[in-house]
């Protein structure tokens, strides 16, 4: 009987340092990504910039782009034009640029 409270006690520890192991992780994962970058869904990225952007923000760091006319270019290497798309990619906002 004795043998069985250890092998319970081992699980509760081992399942214990699973979950500190995993939360440890997700905090490095998210403290390599600068705060204005962080994400967790798509609608949580904005374009860097108002105009041509190759880059993305978390929206609450985005550029505020009331008043600003961009020209209707299509840039080469930006989101114009459905040339690429603003994604959370791995915790982190980018301008993913179709190839």
């Amino acid at each position: 009987m004795q043998f069985f409270k250890k092998g319970d006690k081992m699980k509760k520890l081992l399942k214990r340092f699973l979950i500190m192991g995993i939360a440890l992780f997700s905090l490095i994962l998210v403290s390599c990504t600068s705060v204005e970058k962080a994400c967790l869904v798509d609608g949580d990225c904005v374009p860097a910039t108002c105009c041509h952007a190759s880059d993305a923000l978390n929206k609450a760091h985005g550029p505020s782009c009331k008043g600003v006319f961009c020209t209707a270019e299509c840039q080469e290497g930006t989101i114009d034009c459905a040339q690429g798309e603003v994604k959370c990619v791995s915790g982190e906002c980018k301008a993913v640029i179709n190839p």
